[in-house]
């Protein structure tokens, strides 16, 4: 059974969070920006410390597509920072999107 994941990655140097969605497990996600096996202009490769800084497990690709894309558009690292403090906005985004 796939799983779906939106994943916040943070990185110190940078001092930026970035948002994506995946189908493969979070370290092997991690693990690939980390040895930038993805496209040479990805966000990513400008650092190398990143970690995972938070993640939302979805019921499907779609709804995992629509938060990641709703996290964007907030432009906020308060917003991020919240989405960590306050586990109940992730669940309320999940609610949000199931229903759309």
């Amino acid at each position: 059974m796939n799983r779906f994941f939106v994943y916040i990655l943070f990185s110190e140097k940078l001092n930026r969070f970035y948002t994506g969605v995946t189908t493969i497990e979070l370290d092997e996600r991690l693990e690939n920006h980390l040895l930038k096996k993805y496209n040479k202009l990805n966000f990513t490769q400008k650092a190398e410390d990143w970690i995972i800084y938070h993640f939302l497990e979805c019921d499907n690709f779609s709804l995992a597509r629509k938060i990641e894309l709703h996290i964007k558009r907030m432009k906020s690292k308060i917003y991020i920072s919240n989405l960590k403090k306050y586990p109940d906005l992730g669940l309320k985004l999940l609610e949000k999107y199931r229903a759309s």
